[in-house]
């Protein structure tokens, strides 16, 4: 199993998974959404350590950055449907 982590705050494109998790890279956000549970096995410690690496990863970017006190996120644009 090839092992895939985000460069937090890095790239727009990145997207991970971890169980029922999504985790989508943005350069001022990092989303974390769904569930997850880390169960009392192999698969959970699996789990477990990655969902601490990715969040590693964005403390270590945040504790880098001159940040500011919050930002403003725009509101998603609102397309039409292409197959309606």
């Amino acid at each position: 199993m090839t092992k895939k982590i985000i460069n937090p705050f890095q790239d727009e494109s990145e997207s991970l998974q971890i169980g029922g998790l999504t985790i989508e890279n943005r350069v001022d956000r990092v989303s974390i959404y769904g569930t997850i549970d880390l169960t009392l096995d192999k698969v959970g410690l699996v789990n477990a350590r990655q969902l601490k690496e990715v969040l590693d990863l964005t403390l270590a970017e945040l504790e880098k950055s001159e940040l500011p006190d919050k930002i403003s996120l725009a509101p998603a644009d609102t397309v039409d449907n292409p197959f309606a």
